[in-house]
């Protein structure tokens, strides 16, 4: 199977997955059940539940076990894009070529969609442990509960700073700070998450563990990238809002062509470590291209 195919089958897992999660009826707060769905369903990579099931395969196949972590983390990072596009933040009109969730129904909605986005992620995994009758199964599945915590702790703080910071010259410690923690962190839980679930070796999971780190920023910089040179209709959203927003990327601080080269060698460093895993790794090897040469 060639890596588009395999990607497509994944997403179509993932939003199959979703669907079962989707609130309906005639209840008070039915605007709000839709405003969650409309961004919960906007479309998008879905590549981070998508690194949870691929990480798992790389030691199981029954990918229906890690799927509530999976959906859980869609629904965190969909908390996160309602709120980054406030007018308080970023104060986007549009994501994935639809108006952002405030401009479609309205900030305070917005606000409580991301909020109830989060939440349901935290009850996704909370249910999954009440299932879960085995001790050290329960044991492992709280590791990765408190893991999740802590990486959503991580991103809220990556995107303070990088609030924080607009219109200011950072250290480029401060920046690689915000981009590890806003996009980074995450990712890597994505990765971790996928690996402590099928149950990988120590060794293995430092590997791993670097792997995300690395795919993780080079996603943050090919975003900086696209945010200079893409093109609005493919990406879905402005192109050249940083600038405008006086934010420190790593196009600011380095230049155009050395972001690139920047991302250039940590996608390299990423392959390495797949390269360990053999055959079994290639969607992750190339899931590492995709990243370093996807438009959108």
């Amino acid at each position: 199977m060639d890596f588009k195919t395999e990607l497509k089958k994944y997403q179509i897992q993932i939003e199959e997955e979703l669907e079962k999660y989707i609130r309906n009826g005639a209840c008070p707060e039915r605007i709000l059940n839709s405003s969650m769905e409309y961004s919960l369903m906007a479309g998008g990579k879905r590549l981070r539940p998508i690194l949870v099931l691929a990480t798992y395969k790389l030691f199981k196949e029954d990918i229906e076990k890690c799927m509530p972590y999976a959906v859980a983390i869609e629904m965190v990072h969909n908390f996160s894009l309602i709120h980054d596009d406030l007018p308080a933040i970023d104060n986007d009109n549009f994501r994935h070529g639809k108006l952002t969730n405030h401009k479609k129904f309205n900030e305070s909605t917005a606000i409580l969609a991301g909020d109830g986005l989060l939440n349901n992620g935290y009850m996704v995994i909370s249910e999954d442990l009440l299932n879960t009758k085995n001790p050290s199964e329960l044991n492992k599945k709280l590791k990765i509960f408190n893991e999740f915590s802590l990486a959503v702790d991580r991103m809220i703080a990556g995107e303070y700073v990088d609030t924080e910071y607009e219109g200011k010259q950072i250290s480029s410690e401060y920046l690689e700070y915000t981009h590890k923690n806003k996009t980074g962190e995450l990712l890597k839980l994505c990765v971790r998450m996928g690996a402590i679930l099928a149950d990988c070796n120590e060794k293995d999971l430092e590997k791993l563990t670097e792997y995300a780190e690395k795919i993780g920023l080079a996603f943050q910089i090919k975003d900086d990238i696209l945010s200079v040179e893409g093109n609005e209709l493919i990406t879905g959203k402005p192109v050249g809002n940083d600038e405008q927003k006086g934010k420190c990327t790593y196009v600011s601080k380095y230049g155009l062509e050395k972001a690139k080269s920047i991302l250039e060698e940590i996608t390299k460093d990423a392959i390495k470590i797949t390269n360990d895993f053999g055959e079994k790794a290639e969607f992750l090897t190339n899931l590492a291209e995709y990243i370093k040469d996807r438009n959108k």
